[in-house]
């Protein structure tokens, strides 16, 4: 992580909590960059969109019509369904590569890093009663200054700020526990991480990162 970041820290602050602290910095003016290499993707996206929304209907993953963005209209939005196997996370990076020639290349891998944990978690906790046919969704939507990632999944519903808290009111260095480590990883990497229940039983976890 030292090798990777400019600046990083982990220290207690006075409401005894832990921070970690991971500062980079980056070229800010990516308008023309993003403008550019968005027209290469445009035609593969309507591709990826028709049989996005056809394995949508056939998995009963519902439409995407409803959906508002608050933050303005997308740059770039792309998604994936895979099965409940963690050898599709080969697939999953190979599918998120391309993003990294919209955004600062740090933020993207960093994106990347909470993205591949995000996956992981859903195959070996949300879904480990569950057939390996069990769908999950990924999808990724770039706005100006901001990447949204949202993996959905069909396990039980979780409390991820409350088993955040948990870890990081531990006596001994979180970071040096096996388990739970790398949702210190998201909470940190990430601007915003939520783990919600949707209205079609599946669960929604919004990953936020402002550049």
């Amino acid at each position: 992580m030292s090798d990777l970041a400019d600046d990083l820290s982990y220290a207690r602050t006075p409401d005894e909590q832990n921070c970690l602290s991971i500062g980079k910095n980056f070229d800010n003016d990516f308008d023309s960059q993003v403008a550019e290499t968005s027209q290469k993707y445009k035609k593969s996206n309507l591709v990826d969109g028709f049989f996005g929304w056809f394995n949508r209907l056939k998995n009963g993953l519902g439409s995407r019509s409803d959906r508002s963005y608050p933050h303005g209209a997308p740059i770039q939005q792309t998604e994936k369904i895979v099965k409940t196997k963690l050898s599709e996370l080969e697939e999953i990076l190979d599918w998120f590569n391309p993003l990294q020639e919209l955004i600062p290349k740090a933020v993207w891998w960093q994106c990347q890093t909470v993205l591949a944990e995000g996956f992981t978690n859903a195959v070996r906790h949300a879904h480990k009663d569950l057939p390996v046919e069990t769908p999950i969704e990924v999808e990724a939507t770039i706005f100006k200054g901001r990447l949204e990632i949202k993996i959905w999944d069909r396990g039980e519903p979780f409390d991820f700020e409350a088993k955040l808290r948990e870890l990081m009111e531990m006596d001994i260095d979180p970071l040096e526990r096996e388990s739970g480590r790398g949702l210190i990883f998201m909470g940190s990497l990430a601007d915003r991480v939520t783990y919600t229940r949707t209205t079609d039983e599946r669960n929604c976890q919004l990953i936020v990162k402002n550049f």
